[in-house]
Parts: C-alpha cells; structure tokens; sequence
C-alpha cells in the first residue's frame, strides 16, 4: 500500500525539579532505605536501579551496592533527577537511538505536586527495575519524615522465558578499583553529570576491559554526547565481553535504526528479542518498523502485536498504527481499519492524524460492504 512508512522517533531524558510540597512535615527531606533481594531470599546482584513511580513516570533514585543495599533522600531540594531505566538499564535519550515510548518514561503531570493534604508521595511507589524480573512494590503513600527511613527487602521475580540478562556476569569478576570507577559513574548519572560518568566509565573499562556493564553504560553517555561511532564501539566491545546482556543488542538496534539501516537494525533487535522478549516494547516496535520498511510483513507483523501486547497502556500508540499498516499489505482490510480507528482514539492530536484518517477511509473501502 501508498503512504508514508512508519519512522522510529525520538527519545526525550526525563529531568525534573524535585518539589518540596506544601510547609510543615512535607518541607523536610525524606530518607528512604532498603535492600534487593532474589525471590528466594538470596543476595541480588549489585548496581540494580531502584525507581520510585509516580503517576506513571518513573525516576530512578539509587542504586544498589554490593549487599543489595540502598538509601536515598527525597526531598533535597537541588536534586535534579533523571529517567535511568531504559534498555538494559540506561535511560531514555534525546539522541533519537532509544526513544518509542518507553514504558518506564511515559505519564503524564507533575510526579511530585503535594496533594491536597500535604502529602508528596500520593500516587507513588517503589520498585526494583531489572530487565528479565518483577519487582515487588513498596506504596509510599503518607508516608513522613519522621518515619524509620527502612521499608524493608524488595524481592525480585525470575520471567520464565527470558534468556538475557541485564547485568552482566562479567561485573562480578571486575577488580574492585574498576568497580569503584563504574559505581561512581552511576551516581554521576544520577547527578545529571554525564561528563563525569564517562571519565569514570573510560576508568573502569581501562582497569578491566571485560567490564560490559560499563562498556554498555558509556555507550549510552557518548549517544547522549553525540558522539555515535565511540558510542557504536563501546557497545560493540559490551557485546563481546558477553553475547547474553541485552542492552548493547537493543542500542545498536536502535541505532541501526535511526540510521534508516534496516537489515542490521533487524539483525541485532531479532536478537534482543530472543534474549528477552518481555522487557522491551520499543525494541519490538523497532523490530516491526525495520521488518516493515524490507518488506518482511510477517515479522514485521509478529513484532507489532508483541509491541502493542506489551504496552497496555498506549504509551506508544504507533504499535497499533504500524501493526494497521502491516495487515493491509498482508490484505487483510478489515483488520489495518480496526487498528487505525483505535490510532486515531488513542491519538486525537497527532501530527499525521489527516493522513491516518485518510488511510483509514481507503482500508474502509476496501473492505467491501459487510457481510
């Protein structure tokens, strides 16, 4: 069929200003502490992101260390926050490689608005955010300064079928100067200090080559920086270090992508799907997009519905859009007009809603009077 193919879009970071709330109790910071724990009581891996999720947008706050262990405050008043769960453990980037409505930066209003009663945290929770598990929650509602900061173990949950993982192996082995370096790039990260973080990731990866985490971290800060073909070898020499951690598989996938180079976008996102395919809408919706454009329906199609399976939320309507123009190349008319209709109700304000509908009205055509 005619039309404009499908484009991959841009990823925006996620960055606000934390809100100190309305006078008394609510003025002060809140500290908050705890620890990651496997499903069956043994000791997680470290550096695991802890996020808090309020109103559907997700902030990562910490960090775990080598225990599990973390802590945080909430209320500082200069902390500038930045969406650190993305692909592998990263974040959603205004470089354009990973962007696709990710289902950790999504949502909408202001996370951090006091409720009527002065409470900050309303609508918030706690969680683990590991690619391959799910994490228990901890509500954080009414929660108060003077409070014990301990909200006890977050346990996290094995996905069955998952093959991948997202931290590496390779951490575990890393001398403890490399693992010094990467942990102090993690909190730059946090810190919105991203030329900090790549010093301490080039630090890491010098004292241990095999470091994939870091390799896969500084990556992600050199698409940030622009500076695309040392970020393409940094998550080349991640995938070396070890072939099962999915991020580098879905970054340069994403890359691929952006570049409008379809056959190794697909190559490395088939990948990445093999490895994982829960964690990760956008790499599916990726996946569909570089499918699509080589003419490869069916997986262009299988791709899509997985897209639109795992967003139940709509965050990236397009799935259903891209999933509308696969069924009418594969003639299937009354399906494309069902999953344009549902386009066009999910996203009243988009740019290429004349076009949308005028697709829409063809497909309607093409159905033949109903039966």
């Amino acid at each position: 069929m005619g039309g404009t193919s499908p484009t991959t879009g841009n990823g925006g970071q996620t960055s606000v200003q934390a809100n100190p709330g309305r006078g008394g109790d609510t003025a002060r910071p809140i500290y908050i502490s705890g620890k990651v724990v496997m499903a069956d009581g043994s000791p997680a891996v470290p550096n695991i992101a802890i996020q808090r999720v309020c109103g559907g947008i997700s902030q990562t706050m910490a960090y775990t260390d080598s225990k599990g262990s973390f802590s945080f405050r909430w209320g500082d008043r200069n902390m500038v926050l930045t969406d650190a769960a993305d692909a592998g453990s990263g974040s959603a980037r205004s470089s354009g490689s990973g962007g696709f409505g990710s289902a950790q930066s999504a949502g909408g209003g202001n996370i951090l608005a006091a409720d009527p009663f002065g409470n900050r945290m309303m609508n918030c929770e706690l969680r683990a955010s590991m690619a391959g598990y799910t994490s228990d929650t901890v509500d954080l509602f009414n929660r108060h300064s003077a409070d014990s900061p301990d909200i006890g173990q977050i346990a996290l949950h094995r996905i069955a079928g998952v093959e991948g993982a997202s931290i590496s192996l390779t951490s575990m082995m890393a001398p403890k100067d490399a693992k010094k370096a990467y942990e102090r790039g993690l909190q730059a990260l946090l810190k919105n200090k991203p030329a900090d973080a790549a010093k301490d990731f080039e630090k890491a990866v010098a004292l241990y080559p095999k470091y994939a985490d870091a390799w896969v971290n500084l990556g992600k800060v050199r698409l940030d920086q622009q500076s695309i073909e040392p970020a393409r070898i940094a998550l080349k020499k991640a995938m070396e270090a070890d072939s099962k951690l999915i991020a580098p598989y879905v970054e340069l996938g994403l890359l691929a992508a952006k570049d409008g180079k379809w056959e190794e976008s697909g190559k490395y996102l088939d990948r990445a799907m093999e490895l994982d395919p829960v964690d990760f809408p956008q790499a599916w919706y990726a996946d569909a997009v570089a499918n699509y454009n080589i003419k490869n329906y069916d997986a262009a199609e299988r791709s899509a519905r997985a897209a639109v399976k795992l967003d139940p939320r709509h965050l990236n309507p397009r799935s259903g859009y891209l999933l509308g123009l696969v069924l009418a190349e594969k003639k299937d008319y009354a399906g494309a007009a069902a999953e344009l209709a549902e386009f066009v109700k999910l996203a009243p304000n988009a740019p290429d809603l004349a076009q949308v509908k005028d697709q829409l009205g063809q497909f309607q055509k093409l159905m033949g009077p109903a039966k």
